[in-house]
This record gives structure tokens, C-alpha cells and sequence, in this order.
């Protein structure tokens, strides 16, 4: 079993190491507690509580989002081809988030593989409803160029409700007056 993925470009922690690096930490954190060096036992469960942090929040995901919001779109594509085996070293929820990174980088070049991405990001999941609401009217632009406008006035009444907070109006609002067109 490898442990570590040191290919050109693509250093990772497989997840089962996060894991086993938190479990071992906690413990030594308890025992260092337990054996009255408390200090000691709050920074070692401090730092297994890093590890788990980054079992849920991937690493390289997360500076992805970092490059993606300088719109860096050659920068995120960079940082998500690191990551070595998507299925083992990602869980589920960071496998959606990969897609829709991948698909917002995508409909700038391939709207067929963007459209695949985004498919892949809705089944594996996204955490926040913002998301879900970006990745859906995404794909509903995505139908409405192919000229598929029954779906896309779908995903577009879907993406209305998850955006609570009103940041995606505009757009929707854009999308509307061209689907009055077609």
C-alpha cells in the first residue's frame, strides 16, 4: 500500500492517513492530558483536530477555490490535476466539489465536458445550497446553448429556490430574457 503519492507534481495524504494521523494524535493529546502535561495534551488535540479538518476540507480543493476566486481559471485546472486518484483520496462530497471546479473551468473551453462535470457534481454533492444553485443555472446555461430549453427552465426553477440570499438573481434574471428568445 502507498502511503504517499510523490509523482511529478502530485504530493497527497491518502484520507486513511488523515485519519490514522488524528486518531494517533488525539490519543497521545489524551494521554499527555491524563499524565499532567496539559498544555502538551491541548496542542496535540488541537493538531489532530487539523487532520480531521483536512479529511472533510481537501487541501489542494480548497487552494483551487483560492486560485478560482482571482479568476485564475489556468491556476485551478493546475492545482486540481495534483490530486493523483480522485475515488481513493477524495470522499464523496470533495469528489462534487472536484467536478464543479472542473466544470467551471470547463465551460470556458468545452461546454460537452463542462456539462459532464457539472452532471457529476450534482449526483456526488455539493455541501452549501449556493453552490448547488451555481452548479444548477450552470448547467441550465449549458442546456439553454444546446438549445434543450425545457431542461434548462427546470434546473433554472431548481437554482431559484436554493439561492435564498438573492446573489444569483441577476443572472437568472439574464438567463430568463434569452430563454424568451429561443
Amino acid at each position: 500500500m502507498i502511503f504517499f503519492t510523490f509523482e511529478k507534481n502530485k504530493i497527497m495524504f491518502p484520507k486513511v492517513i488523515k485519519i490514522i494521523l488524528a486518531t494517533l494524535t488525539l490519543s497521545y493529546g489524551i494521554y499527555q492530558i491524563i499524565d499532567d502535561y496539559i498544555g502538551n495534551g491541548i496542542m496535540l488535540i488541537l493538531l489532530a483536530g487539523i487532520f480531521i479538518l483536512l479529511y472533510f476540507k481537501n487541501e489542494i480543493i480548497f487552494l483551487s477555490f483560492l486560485r478560482l476566486r482571482k479568476q485564475d481559471f489556468e491556476g485551478t485546472e493546475k492545482w486540481l490535476l495534483r490530486i493523483p486518484n480522485i475515488e481513493r483520496n477524495l470522499v464523496r462530497k470533495q469528489q462534487g466539489y472536484f467536478n464543479y471546479l472542473m466544470g467551471i473551468i470547463q465551460s470556458q473551453k468545452n461546454l460537452t465536458q463542462a456539462e459532464k462535470y457539472f452532471k457529476a457534481a450534482l449526483k456526488l454533492g455539493l455541501s452549501m445550497n449556493h453552490d448547488l444553485a451555481m452548479a444548477k443555472m450552470s448547467l441550465a446555461g449549458i442546456y439553454l446553448q444546446k438549445r434543450r430549453k425545457r431542461e434548462a427552465q427546470q434546473l433554472l426553477t431548481e437554482a431559484k429556490k436554493l439561492d435564498k440570499h438573492g446573489m444569483l438573481n441577476s443572472q437568472m434574471k439574464m438567463m430568463q430574457q434569452q430563454m424568451k428568445k429561443i
